[in-house]
């Protein structure tokens, strides 16, 4: 027979064993294939990573990444459309299932979510117009800057703005999307913003904003990586397979060639660093 002390702790065992058991049941890799739906957040006013086309269709590069995961698990995608500064609290507040948002992955973030190795990476160009005179990044000094609210542009832009820009007259704006932070430096709110350099070449060849040019690179790596909630490992594992699998069978270089261009290929890994 069992003493008292002894059923008290087979009963605090096996309640252990029932919250790890409902707890692995209710992680979102299950809960997509029971749904049969994977809802993405992406940000589709930033082309070529996301944007809506003239029949009013979301497409991409992220929009086709998260077809791609959807496929993979046999469900149907729901492309969410959100604004950057949206992509974290969608995710948090569970109206989506992950972030296929070009989210840039800083430690900073990873205290809220938990990102995947890098899915793209993107070099970052200065966007100024003509009549600027910027030809390079140090010559930001003493302008106007702009950034969508939360993205690591603003960050870079604070760091400077505390450091070596402070006291310099250097003033930031911060914007809710890129297409505000697009007509602000059109409207000569601001003097520069900075993009992703495929996302400039593509405004760019659009003859949307005439009045925009490149004012050299930004001393920035833009590695992007996927976003998923905390405490769900088994849905960052299936998705970190995921974004290895797209490397290794070659999806990622057919993406990026389709929606970024023929130039090289980036490197989703740096010399010396294993994510």
């Amino acid at each position: 027979m069992f003493n008292k002390t002894t059923k008290s702790a087979v009963l605090i065992a096996l309640s252990g064993l029932f919250f790890l058991h409902t707890a692995q049941a209710e992680s979102t890799l299950d809960a997509v294939i029971k749904s049969k739906k994977l809802r993405c957040a992406v940000v589709l006013d930033s082309p070529p990573s996301g944007f809506i086309t003239p029949d009013n269709k979301p497409d991409g590069y992220d929009v086709a990444y998260c077809n791609d995961m959807a496929k993979s698990l046999g469900v149907q995608p729901e492309i969410v459309q959100t604004p950057a500064s949206d992509r974290i609290p969608a995710l948090v507040s569970k109206r989506v299932d992950i972030v296929v948002g070009s989210t840039t992955i800083t430690p900073e973030r990873a205290m809220t979510v938990a990102f995947t190795q890098p899915y793209v990476n993107y070099t970052v160009t200065v966007v100024t117009r003509k009549d600027t005179g910027i030809k390079a990044y140090d010559q930001l000094r003493g302008k106007k800057l702009g950034a969508v609210v939360g993205s690591t542009f603003e960050q870079l832009f604070n760091k400077e703005l505390q450091g070596r820009w402070k006291d310099t007259h250097t003033s930031y704006t911060g914007f809710a999307s890129d297409t505000e932070t697009f007509m602000a430096l059109q409207q000569g709110k601001v003097d520069a913003i900075l993009q992703a350099s495929v996302v400039y070449n593509t405004l760019a060849s659009s003859g949307q904003f005439p009045s925009f040019t490149a004012g050299g690179l930004a001393p920035l790596s833009d590695m992007d990586g996927l976003a998923v909630r905390r405490g769900d490992p088994e849905f960052l594992n299936w998705a970190k397979v995921f974004v290895w699998h797209q490397v290794v069978s070659g999806r990622y270089a057919e993406l990026y060639k389709k929606y970024m261009g023929d130039g090289p290929l980036p490197s989703l890994t740096m010399t010396g660093v294993d994510f």
